[in-house]
């Protein structure tokens, strides 16, 4: 193929389905005959590699990884499902050290991201070793990784609901971006933010019926 694939971000607090989530959409798009991969969090292959979570001076690096499998497996498949983006390494970074001197350079990459999904505090939190901080983090950081898409100009769509109905309304906001009209410039991307943007129900409305 020519030119750079369509690029789907997963972004989400922990326990929210992320990474169940872009294995099923991968594997739905796959089963339709379109060529479509999925790149995992290299975050999760980090803490189990060291058996430890990263520490500060680690972050960018991460971020910076996570980033260069997206952009290759860009040049090699028409649609790419990411598990993550430098997005919720700089999220993390703020969350957990306080450091937010990631945000640059991970917005920038998140707005070369044709469509971001948000998936919803609507499941129930589970644990999942080193990776899991406890429940009490999910809507700090789910406010900040909101924040970070409406300082990006980045749209995005909140994906809840459970099994079926969760990867129904992913699918469906992948093809309605699919089918608009690409615009250069991400300032000039529509975006939108509920005013009651903590109730999945409210913003999933907006998705058209599958």
């Amino acid at each position: 193929m020519s030119g750079r694939g369509f690029v789907v971000a997963v972004l989400g607090a922990e326990s929210t389905g992320k990474t169940t989530l872009c294995g099923e959409l991968g594997a739905l798009l796959s089963a339709e005959g379109r060529d479509a991969v999925v790149v995992g969090e290299y975050l999760r292959e980090f803490c189990d590699r060291h058996a430890r979570t990263p520490r500060r001076d680690e972050q960018a690096a991460i971020a910076a990884e996570q980033t260069r499998r997206i952009d290759a497996a860009a040049v090699q498949h028409a649609i790419v499902i990411a598990d993550t983006t430098a997005l919720m390494i700089a999220v993390y970074s703020d969350q957990v050290f306080g450091d937010r001197s990631l945000y640059a350079s991970a917005e920038h990459a998140q707005r070369r991201c044709d469509a971001s999904l948000l998936t919803a505090l609507d499941l129930p939190w589970l644990a999942d070793g080193l990776q899991r901080d406890g429940p009490h983090v999910r809507e700090p950081v789910d406010a900040k990784v909101r924040a970070a898409l409406a300082r990006s100009g980045v749209a995005y769509s909140v994906i809840g609901g459970v099994g079926a109905m969760r990867l129904a309304a992913a699918r469906a906001a992948v093809e309605r971006t699919l089918a608009q009209k690409p615009v250069s410039d991400p300032a000039e991307r529509w975006h939108w933010v509920c005013e009651r943007c903590g109730e999945a129900d409210c913003e999933r409305h907006l998705l058209p019926p599958v």
